[in-house]
């Protein structure tokens, strides 16, 4: 009878792991198939711009400058640094954006810095310190409110999204990637939380978006 109840008790708890473990992997996991622009009818998008003068319109360089940074495999951690970008071992996800753009030509820090002091009554900020300030979201999105273009927040106008994009959620921000689900929509490329399985996410496609509404979608140039 012990042995019956122990084999019964093994079984619920077996089955309670595989059940969390399929959840997670539809929810955290599973991306399913990527498409592109082309499977779409959907022209890519290049930058009149090259900020840098390194030969690659800011579009593609901001894209390819995002993947060049996460390829280094950064671990997720909040601290300050004394100037302003973390080093190559840690980030959160507005450091994908500012090393996006960094190495596209953009010093987003600087460049933030610039335009809390030109507006500093549209910021929520006391007292500024450049050294923290454009890893904000909140901050971030006045700022491209300021410089960049704005875009649609709608997921389904699929022809105004592309690779490079920045997209701002509640309290969350990532770079767009030029990879789409397979309605279309883009997959995201952002840093949220330690050990995140990957970096770029079909978000969209997933039954719970846990970053909240879209405030922002941007394009640099």
């Amino acid at each position: 009878m012990k042995h019956h109840k122990k084999s019964k008790t093994l079984i619920i708890i077996l089955s309670f792991v595989i059940m969390c473990g399929i959840i997670f992997n539809i929810l955290f996991l599973h991306n399913g198939t990527m498409y592109s622009n082309r499977d779409f009818s959907i022209e890519d998008y290049t930058s009149t711009v090259d900020k840098d003068g390194d030969g690659i319109d800011d579009q593609t360089d901001i894209l390819l400058s995002t993947r060049e940074y996460l390829a280094t495999n950064p671990q997720y951690k909040s601290e300050y640094y004394e100037n302003g970008y973390p080093n190559g071992k840690y980030g959160v996800c507005t450091d994908v954006v500012g090393f996006a753009l960094k190495n596209a030509g953009y010093d987003l820090m600087t460049l933030l810095y610039d335009d809390v002091n030109a507006h500093p009554d549209d910021y929520d900020i006391e007292e500024p310190d450049k050294n923290i300030d454009f890893r904000r979201v909140k901050n971030l999105i006045v700022y491209f409110r300021h410089t960049a273009i704005s875009l649609t927040g709608n997921i389904e106008e699929i022809a105004q999204w592309q690779g490079g994009d920045i997209i701002v959620f509640s309290d969350h921000i990532g770079i767009v990637s030029n990879h789409r689900n397979k309605k279309g929509q883009p997959f995201v490329i952002h840093h949220a939380y330690p050990n995140q399985p990957s970096y770029e996410e079909d978000l969209f496609g997933r039954p719970i978006n846990f970053y909240g509404e879209i405030r922002g979608h941007f394009r640099i140039s």
